[in-house]
């Protein structure tokens, strides 16, 4: 499967996913930490992938959105932003309304 389809079919596939570096558990940078930990406050699931354990996706995701940096967060197969709009979304609290609307709690 060709790299740019695989992503792909994360996007679509994980209603809310985080890609980061390291893991919600064990953060492997600041950025990744504080988006990873909006998302967790939000009280919702939600799936993430390491982007340190796969150089290929490490690689290209910044073509898939046509975003430079980690982390990336999508909702819904749609790419929400990095850690900035989500820390902002997430004090609004138009973050919360988002993961639960796109994962069905209500």
């Amino acid at each position: 499967m060709d790299v740019m389809d695989k992503i792909k079919q994360q996007v679509e596939s994980t209603p809310v996913l985080i890609y980061m570096k390291g893991s919600p558990q064990f953060p492997m940078c600041g950025f990744s930490s504080r988006a990873a930990q909006a998302l967790q406050n939000c009280g919702a699931e939600f799936g993430y992938f390491n982007v340190l354990e796969d150089s290929e996706v490490f690689e290209n995701l910044h073509r898939y959105a046509d975003w430079p940096t980690f982390p990336q967060i999508y909702v819904k197969g749609e790419l929400i932003g990095g850690c900035d709009i989500v820390i902002e979304m997430y004090e609004s609290g138009e973050l919360k309304k988002l993961v639960e609307g796109a994962v069905g709690v209500s």
